[in-house]
Order: C-alpha cells, then sequence, then structure tokens
C-alpha cells in the first residue's frame, strides 16, 4: 500500500501520458538514422580497430558510403553486398580494403535485395549469439560469487589513465563498493568517432575505448574471483556515440551504462532528433544483453531549483521509463535518475527530500532507481559536506533506492582522491548497517509534510506530462521543460549526422534486437 496515499488514478493517466509521447518519438525518428548507429552495425558484425590516421575502422566505412550518398540504404545493405561477392571475405577484411582504396563498396555488382538480407542477418545472428553466450557466462558468474544487498553503492573513478584506474576500482572493490563507474574524459560526448587502443591522457576521466573496458573488466574480474564477491562495472554510452558504447560494453561484460540522450541534448547541446535516434539503437542493445541503463533526471536538480523543479524530474522519469520499454529493456533493468539535492537551509528539507525520494520509489517499484548525492551546494566546506552525505545516506537505506552514487566529502573541492572516495563509502556502510530496516518502521502523518508534498510533485508531473503529450517531446524541449534549459529540434550538435533512410532499408540490429526476450 502506498506510504504518500497516491491518487492511483492520476499515477495510471501520468503512464498514458508518458506512453502516448514515447510513441510519439518513435513515429518521428522512425524514418530517420544517424552515422553512429551505422557505424554500430558495422562494430556488431566485428569490425574494429583503426587506420594509419588513427580513424576508427567503422568511420572510414560508413563516410565512404555516405560520401558516395548512398548511406540512405543502411550500411547493412553494402557489407551484404560485399560478403556475397567474395565469400572468403570478412566484415574485417571488407573495411580494411576500403580503407586501402581496393575497394568501392557502391561500385559492386548489386545481388538481390532478399540475398544481401539473408547474407547479412546470418552474420548478425552468429554474432548476437557470440556476445549473448559471453553474456551468459557474466551472469552466471555474477550469481555464483554474490553481490551485496540493495542500495548497490556505485562509486565513480575519474583519473584520465586506464591504469591508474585499475588501481582505484580495485582499492573502491577493497572498500566495500559494489560498482565502480569509469567517468568518460571531458567532452568525449561531442566526439564522433570512439577513440581506438588503451588511453593514458584525459581530463576530468579516462577515454572510453574497447581496450579501456576490456583491462578495467580484467582486473575487477580477477579481483572479484579472489575475493569471492562480484564487482560490477559501468560506463557512459551517451553523446554522439551513444550505441557504438552500447556495443562495445556488451563486448566487454559490463553491467551498467549510464544511458539517457536528455543530458546529452540539454548539457551538450547535441541536436534533439540525433540523440534520441542514438539512444533508441543504445537501448536496444542494453535491454537485449541484460545490461542495467543509468537514466539522468539528477542533473536537471543542478541546473534548476531542487524544490520547484521535481515535478519536471518526475514527468522525465515516466517518459524515460516508456522510451526505455519501447526499446525492449525491462523495469529492472531501468535505473531511473534521481538527487538530494534541496539546499540544506530550505525549511524542513529532510522531509522534502524523503517525499520526492520515497514518490520515485512507489511509481516505480521494479526499476532499481539510481540516487546521486548532493553535489550542487557544497561548498568546499568538507564537513558541512560529510553531514549532507550522512542525510542522503540516510534517505537513501530509508525508501529502499537500488543504486547509490556515494557522496564524497571533497566534493566541492577537486574531483576527490582515492581515499576520500573510501571515506565516503565508511560513511553509506555505517549508515546502511545503523538504518538497514528503518524504512519499514515508518508510516507517514496523513497530510503531514512528507504527504503532502509527493501529492504536489505527482500533481505537477501530471500537468506537465499532459503539455508534453499534447505538444510532442521536440517542441517541449524547446520551451526548457527540463533543467530550465530550451532545445531546438533543428539546431545542435551531430545535426548532420542524421540521414534520412530509403525504401529498402534495413537494420539487422534493431530487427533481430528489439521484442527479443531480455538476458537480465
Amino acid at each position: 500500500m502506498s506510504k504518500l496515499g497516491l491518487d492511483q488514478g492520476v499515477v495510471a493517466s501520468c503512464r498514458a501520458a508518458a506512453a502516448q509521447i514515447a510513441a510519439q518519438v518513435a513515429e518521428e525518428i522512425s524514418s530517420k538514422t544517424t552515422v553512429s548507429v551505422e557505424r554500430t552495425i558495422a562494430r556488431l558484425l566485428g569490425i574494429d580497430g583503426a587506420n594509419a590516421l588513427e580513424v576508427p575502422l567503422p568511420n572510414v566505412l560508413i563516410d565512404h558510403v555516405r560520401d558516395r550518398r548512398e548511406l540512405d540504404r543502411g550500411i547493412a545493405y553494402w557489407l551484404g553486398n560485399a560478403l556475397l561477392a567474395d565469400e572468403a571475405r570478412s566484415p574485417q577484411q571488407i573495411a580494411e580494403a576500403v580503407d586501402a582504396g581496393e575497394m568501392n563498396l557502391c561500385e559492386l555488382p548489386r545481388a538481390s535485395e532478399a540475398a544481401i538480407r539473408a547474407r547479412v542477418m546470418g552474420e548478425c545472428e552468429g554474432r548476437l549469439e557470440e556476445i549473448s553466450a559471453r553474456m551468459q557466462e557474466r551472469r552466471e558468474l555474477r550469481e555464483r560469487l554474490g553481490e551485496s544487498p540493495p542500495p548497490l553503492r556505485y562509486v565513480l573513478t575519474a583519473t584520465g589513465n586506464v591504469y591508474e584506474d585499475v588501481v582505484h576500482g580495485l582499492a573502491v572493490a577493497e572498500a566495500g563498493g559494489d560498482i565502480v563507474a569509469v567517468i568518460r574524459s571531458t567532452a568525449q560526448s561531442l566526439l564522433d568517432y570512439v577513440p581506438y587502443g588503451p588511453t593514458t591522457e584525459g581530463y576530468g576521466g579516462t577515454f572510453a575505448t574497447q581496450e579501456n573496458f576490456r583491462i578495467m573488466r580484467a582486473a575487477l574480474d580477477e579481483w572479484s574471483k579472489a575475493n569471492g564477491r562480484y564487482v560490477r562495472l559501468s560506463s557512459f554510452c551517451s553523446g554522439l556515440c551513444m550505441p557504438e558504447i552500447a556495443v562495445m560494453g556488451a563486448i566487454e561484460g559490463y553491467d551498467n551504462m549510464v544511458n539517457d540522450a536528455l543530458y546529452g541534448i540539454l548539457y551538450r547541446d547535441i541536436n534533439p532528433v540525433r540523440g534520441l535516434i542514438d539512444q533508441r539503437a543504445s537501448r536496444t542493445i542494453n535491454g537485449y544483453f541484460g545490461v542495467v541503463i543509468n537514466t539522468g533526471e539528477d542533473n536537471y536538480l543542478r541546473t534548476a531549483d531542487a524544490v520547484s523543479a521535481a515535478p519536471s524530474v518526475t514527468a522525465s522519469q515516466f517518459i524515460n521509463r516508456e522510451l526505455a520499454r519501447d526499446c525492449g529493456v525491462p523495469d529492472q533493468q531501468i535505473a531511473l535518475g534521481d538527487a538530494f539535492e534541496i539546499d540544506m537551509p530550505v525549511p524542513n528539507s529532510l522531509l522534502l527530500e524523503w517525499a520526492q525520494a520515497q514518490l520515485t520509489r512507489e511509481l516505480f517499484p521494479e526499476c532499481p532507481v539510481k540516487y546521486m548525492p548532493p553535489t550542487r551546494h557544497m561548498d568546499g566546506n568538507l564537513f558541512r559536506t560529510h553531514a549532507c552525505d550522512s542525510l542522503f545516506n540516510l534517505v537513501t537505506i530509508a525508501t529502499g533506492q537500488g543504486i547509490q552514487t556515494i557522496g564524497v566529502p571533497t566534493e566541492g573541492i577537486f574531483t576527490p582522491h582515492v581515499h576520500d572516495r573510501v571515506i565516503g563509502l565508511q560513511n553509506t556502510n555505517y549508515v546502511f548497517d545503523a538504518a538497514r530496516d528503518l524504512g519499514e518502521e515508518i508510516e507517514f502523518k496523513r497530510g503531514g509534510i512528507v504527504q503532502t508534498r509527493a501529492q504536489e510533485v505527482l500533481a505537477g508531473a501530471h500537468a506537465l506530462l499532459q503539455r508534453i503529450a499534447e505538444q510532442g517531446l521536440f517542441a517541449a524541449l524547446g520551451e526548457g521543460v527540463f533543467g530550465d534549459v530550451q532545445r531546438d529540434a533543428a539546431a545542435g550538435r551531430g545535426a548532420e549526422g542524421i540521414v534520412e533512410v530509403a525504401e529498402g532499408y534495413f537494420n539487422p540490429l534493431s530487427e533481430l534486437m528489439r521484442g527479443a526476450p531480455s538476458g537480465v
């Protein structure tokens, strides 16, 4: 039963409006693909590596076809035709031949569309089976070693050097962390390619590359097996290469991925249409391989007032859940974002935060909500920060959040060192142990501050969802409904990477994955 006395009719209406919004988005982007989606298909078919100029081969291949104005048929068509033209060549060898100038995909003799489709679909099915088998082995490892009970403690590393990230990740595991998340280098989300190979220089984080993924995964797997506790690994498939990073993460066995186009749209000025097309492909991949996605509603409260903007957070959670479910992602893999960001001097801020956290848990009971610590109002006073994080930890455990990004005392001073993160983990562990069953012991006063606040936020979210459903998400983004940031659907970075598809276009990724049983 609801502790907040929520009107279930209003909740149902919110869900219906969110489903309508998601359907509108799907319809508006259905006739388009992007260069990143097409590069993802190339990667799914096994194409990897970079040329002498360090241009990734998936980029070489897609640019080759696009420069000839033939990408509207989809890279799958051209690769399938090339595979039929020379059965001895693999997709990787075809990409290398194109890069060497030895092959022009668009000038090869054309096989029938039926033959091309059958050939490339068979190739894709083989690759999916191979990746799925490895993910199944990972699920079995996770079940055999076991994990901590939720909330899972999610800890960030941000050194810029993948080998230092390994050291930090292992320290996090030793201190009791459950998920290691490697922050990407600043502005990687604006690169329209994925760097290749291991990297040792990055500002504010480490470049997301497949080799870096492999290095981190191997190190944490070794620790997990030696210590009898599975530690999850997370990265960020956001920005202009969302679906490519999703495939790379699946290949290397990542457990979680931050996956939210709205973050890139609002805070990196990525074109809204491009972002939502790429998100659809990336979430389809995450859903199929059992990867938990983290959404980014918490970020709205860093640019908008946390008290007045709360309804927009809840509305976005409804929309994000429907967009994910439309890609085949089940609730158990949708870690919706929320944050503890009301400034502490606000009277009864703890009760207001408790109301928001409890509201999210009741609205999305099967989703492992990812709860974020207070950061916006941290002023360099590490004692105040530590006290705020203690309250955040208390609300986290009392409301049963699924994933918790730990608060760190030096958050407002610099990018925290690993020992600062260990102190944050110690605080989290202390509060979690001390208040493990607190939520089961609490009922809220009828008509009191917590119930009233939750009901007000839900009513505001309902009104906002109705408005967005009426005008459409793209128009609403232009009005700045989320985070007080306005974004025009015709503007933004990456718009030139959108491609209108031709008749006969097909995407084996979406055809084979969408609607298929999840590997959760």
